[in-house]
């Protein structure tokens, strides 16, 4: 019985992967929405793109090693749906160009449920907190 790659290795295990984020974090870096948070709040890219990779490395089925506080670290940012949607229009158009479709599909489907989630995070977050003096 043929067992299912897992989808870290069908885009290429880490190097694919890094070769994705490298390109996909290229084109952040530049925008103009995302572009200014991104570039304000990471001083170290390389070591950056290394943490999301070992994210991603987890999601997909490869190693895990992510132990970060995602969620967490998102809330001082500000961000609104918008800002998500850029951020997902560029992963998409990125995994569309790097990768075969129903592995640049499955990975983009992953980035929703994601971005969905951690939005809804934020948004229960914010309204969770303080309107301002006295409350």
């Amino acid at each position: 019985m043929e067992k299912t790659l897992t989808l870290f290795l069908r885009i290429g295990g880490r190097a694919g992967l890094m070769t994705l984020l490298h390109h996909f974090y290229a084109d952040v870096r530049q925008h103009q929405t995302i572009g200014p948070i991104f570039n304000s709040q990471i001083k170290n890219w390389p070591e950056h793109i290394e943490t999301i990779a070992d994210f991603w490395s987890q999601i997909t089925g490869g190693p895990a090693g992510y132990a970060g506080r995602m969620p967490e670290r998102h809330l001082p940012f500000g961000l609104r749906e918008e800002h998500f949607q850029a951020w997902l229009d560029l992963w998409d158009f990125n995994c569309r160009r790097q990768l075969a479709p129903a592995e640049a599909n499955e990975l983009t489907t992953y980035a929703r449920q994601i971005g969905q989630r951690l939005l809804q995070i934020l948004q229960t977050k914010k309204m969770d907190e303080p309107s301002g003096p006295g409350s």
